[in-house]
């Protein structure tokens, strides 16, 4: 395995740590990093390494926006989201928008050489403490049907039973009907609480 890796990352403490973790790796090229998305772009116009290690959150834009125009741009680069957030909307966003693969900050030297080479050969890698919150999500999230999401998506964004009703060209009853639905499923009290798991487990 041979692998040139480039960071993004506004915090140079964490480009510092991850960079002695692998410069002395004989398979590993350091090639640099930048510390925003702007930078980024422009090192990419010159070269472009193996595997980004992508920041969530940079200060000129989100990585995730970052993460799908690099895969558009450069189909070849293998993108790892690098993050201190272990939330599943964050993770599945980064992965829907074209990474490889998703690691925390805390993974040690031999978590990192495995991510690097798992997205290598083509495979999406998860550190494991990300899978295991995935799993734990997927496992909490009642069934819901294509309606229902429709109906939780518009219930988020403020709109009325009427308004719904409208959207979706559905009647007021029927909206009435998924609203209670979707409390019975989540087992949420009332629409704040709804609205925010799901938030949590990446509906809206």
């Amino acid at each position: 395995m041979n692998a040139s890796v480039f960071i993004v990352d506004d915090h140079y403490m964490v480009i510092e740590g991850i960079r002695s973790l692998l410069q002395n790796e004989k398979d590993i090229d350091w090639m640099g990093h930048a510390t925003n998305a702007a930078s980024c772009l422009a090192f990419l116009k010159q070269q472009q390494p193996d595997i980004i290690l992508m920041d969530i959150n940079l200060p000129d834009k989100s990585g995730i926006d970052l993460c799908k125009e690099v895969v558009q741009l450069y189909p070849a680069v293998k993108i790892l989201g690098l993050s201190t957030f272990n939330q599943q909307a964050v993770i599945r966003n980064m992965m829907d928008n074209g990474a490889s693969g998703y690691v925390l900050k805390n993974a040690d030297k031999e978590e990192l050489l495995e991510a690097i080479k798992t997205v290598l050969t083509g495979k999406n890698y998860l550190s494991h403490e990300v899978s295991r919150s995935l799993r734990e999500s997927e496992n909490s999230m009642p069934p819901i049907t294509r309606r229902e999401k429709e109906v939780l998506q518009l219930i988020a964004e403020g709109l009325t039973n009427a308004e719904i009703a409208e959207t979706l060209f559905i009647s007021i009853p029927t909206v009435n009907t998924h609203r209670k639905s979707l409390l019975e499923k989540f087992e949420a009290k009332n629409t704040a609480i709804l609205i925010s798991k799901g938030i949590k487990n990446g509906l809206i």
